[in-house]
């Protein structure tokens, strides 16, 4: 089942599958390396494989991993661009463009990391 993580200790066994591309997609959450084999996700860290199957291979469909398997960087983005706009709009009607500018990226990275956030906590709750 997506989202599921399973956990393989490296004193058990050092594994890697035959084929398993090194990526830099996906969230590396601390891990050292990690790798793609198809829709499983590896992630290497010092102790431990942490594995799981994604529902989309974001190397074939990128848009469709985002909107399957990780709903909150969407989110996370659109809140980031909406909020930031607004943000913008009102500055910009009352100061200079470079203090609009400054604002508009400090709101669009904290309403972001809100709605990344928060999507995120509800993703977690629903698996």
């Amino acid at each position: 089942m997506p989202g599921d993580e399973i956990e393989v200790p490296k004193e058990l066994r050092e594994f890697m599958l035959e084929g398993a591309e090194e990526t830099f997609l996906g969230q590396k959450n601390g891990a050292k390396k990690q790798y793609r084999y198809g829709n499983l996700h590896i992630r290497e860290y010092d102790e431990k494989f942490l594995l799981h199957t994604d529902k989309i291979d974001p190397r074939k469909d990128p848009i469709g991993h985002l909107v399957h398997d990780a709903p909150e960087i969407l989110v996370g983005l659109a809140c980031a661009i909406f909020g930031g706009s607004q943000v913008t709009k009102k500055i910009l009607n009352n100061n200079s463009k470079k203090k609009s500018f400054a604002s508009g990226l400090l709101s669009s990275i904290i309403i972001g990391y809100l709605g990344y956030s928060a999507t995120k906590k509800i993703k977690n709750y629903w698996e």
